[in-house]
């Protein structure tokens, strides 16, 4: 039996065609001539899906359906009336409906009904399969030629899309060929990252637009011609950016959205201080030799960004009133918002928002986390739970009010590692897993993208024959003492700083206010 159907008409008998198409179809139906009737069936059978008349004698329609909501909240009911009066179909649709349809209708109509709310999944399933086994080919023979940078962001636009789309099916095999899709596809950026990136840096070569020029390239042609906030949400990836954005689609309208390419290391302390310096990490440190620390220097890494901020403002020639805020936890968020009137008047507002950053640290931290984020889809759908009931949200919506341009953007992503590779280093080698700067690393080479000369990468240079590695892909480094701990520790976690799509692929997003 494909499902079963309570049909509610006081006309019930000039339905019968309707209900022997049905049920050669496969379905079984109960009739019933009111809604009395309809409520009683109701309580006393399960229905996968239940059809009622609006006008009806006795219980109308909708205070059929309010009754039958209060005991059965799950049940998809389907509205049908002669009525086109709006207020009707507000109020069944105020009271989730699942469908609405309006007299005469036509047994293909109904069957379509049906098939919307009880096989939906199943034929979304099938499609969707069907759909990315079509593009599985076409992305696998991109793979197969020499993208150039635009091609890599349009290549991880589609592996999102696909990502996401699978996240929503029920059969899981078809998942399991897109994880070695887009591990095939991480292992060739891998590789473009390496031939390319010290090119793009040094100029050599055209590069595509990086984090360290955005402000510049991006944002600056908004300022002093309309108010415009910029919010920086700490590690937010391109994936969690599609997931969030339907929340402010609601207030915003979007004019563009690009993806652009981080800095390596692909860490708030090298990434985030380039975006508001507009300069390289070794262009910082020696504009601002009192300001940037080095791995091995004591104190906060990022703790000068609105001075690096100010500095390139003034070297835009942008003599504008602007504010800088760092939001690292809810009560801080909460006050940003609630002075929303001392600084909704400034030309442009930068906000850093830290929240995804802090998720991802803390899933290595805290237990209850890592079982809240086990793998990628939970790890989006936390992001979405935790901006719907942020302060961030209210302020997004006051923007939104009060008509300033929003522009989304991050300074790098993440990645789920789950490959030890062993590294051995000096003690005062840095702690991150992604990347590791010093002297004296031994390393297998083949896994690695080492830089032998830190300021050939615009990377401060640490000490004599110090250098940086890059863990590529899934990798994570780690010491051979007490190595199983930390492999055990530290596998299936979020981290960053290295080469991968996730990390270095990032959104950039303007937003004009509906």
């Amino acid at each position: 039996m494909q499902g079963k159907i309570l049909w509610a008409d006081d006309e019930i008998e000039l339905l019968k065609p309707h209900i022997l198409f049905l049920e050669a179809k496969g379905y079984s139906v109960d009739p019933v001539t009111n809604g009395q009737d309809a409520i009683e069936k109701a309580l006393l059978h399960s229905y996968d899906i239940i059809f009622l008349d609006e006008n009806m004698p006795g219980l109308t329609g909708l205070e059929t359906l309010f009754q039958i909501k209060e005991q059965k909240p799950l049940v998809p009911i389907v509205m049908i009336t002669k009525s086109e009066e709006e207020h009707i179909m507000e109020e069944a649709i105020g009271s989730k409906i699942a469908d609405y349809l309006i007299k005469p209708v036509n047994p293909n109509q109904i069957l379509l009904s049906i098939k919307k709310n009880l096989d939906l999944s199943k034929l979304v399933s099938q499609k969707t399969n069907s759909n990315y086994q079509q593009e599985f080919r076409q992305l696998g023979m991109q793979l197969m030629g020499r993208m150039d940078a635009e091609e890599w962001k349009e290549f991880y636009a589609k592996l999102v899309y696909w990502e996401l789309e699978l996240d929503n099916i029920e059969d899981s095999g078809m998942r399991e060929i897109f994880e070695m899709q887009k591990k095939e596809a991480n292992k060739l950026f891998c590789d473009f990252i390496e031939d390319n990136y010290l090119d793009w840096v040094n100029g050599t070569e055209d590069a595509p637009q990086m984090i360290h020029t955005l402000v510049k390239d991006k944002i600056a042609p908004f300022i002093g011609k309309e108010k415009t906030a910029v919010l920086v949400i700490d590690n937010l990836r391109f994936d969690q950016w599609k997931m969030i954005e339907p929340i402010l689609s609601r207030y915003f309208s979007k004019e563009e959205e690009e993806i652009v390419f981080s800095i390596l290391p692909t860490a708030t302390h090298y990434a985030r201080n380039a975006f508001f310096a507009g300069l390289l990490p070794s262009e910082i440190e020696k504009r601002f030799p009192t300001l940037w620390k080095n791995e091995d220097d004591e104190g906060g890494k990022n703790m000068h960004e609105k001075e690096f901020l100010d500095a390139q403002l003034k070297r835009l020639g942008k003599n504008v009133k602007w504010s800088y805020n760092k939001i690292t936890n809810v009560e801080a968020g909460k006050k940003l918002g609630d002075s929303f009137h001392t600084w909704k008047d400034n030309d442009v507002n930068f906000i850093v928002y830290n929240f995804v950053d802090m998720l991802s640290h803390a899933r290595t931290e805290m237990e209850v986390i890592r079982e809240l984020a086990d793998n990628e889809s939970a790890y989006r759908s936390i992001t979405v739970s935790w901006l719907e009931h942020s302060p961030l949200l209210e302020i997004i919506k006051k923007i939104a009010d009060a008509g300033i341009r929003l522009i989304v953007t991050t300074d790098h992503g993440t990645i789920k590692v789950n490959k030890p590779v062993r590294i051995v280093g000096e003690r005062n080698t840095n702690s991150n897993l992604r990347y590791k700067a010093g002297r004296g690393l031994t390393y297998e080479a083949k896994e690695v993208f080492s830089v032998k000369n830190p300021s050939e990468a615009f990377l401060p240079k640490l000490k004599l024959s110090a250098e940086f590695v890059f863990a590529r892909e899934q990798d994570f480094f780690v010491y051979p003492n007490n190595y199983n701990h930390f492999v055990n520790y530290y596998g299936n976690t979020f981290q960053h700083g290295g080469i991968s799509l996730e990390e270095v692929l990032i959104p950039y997003i303007s937003l004009k206010a509906k």
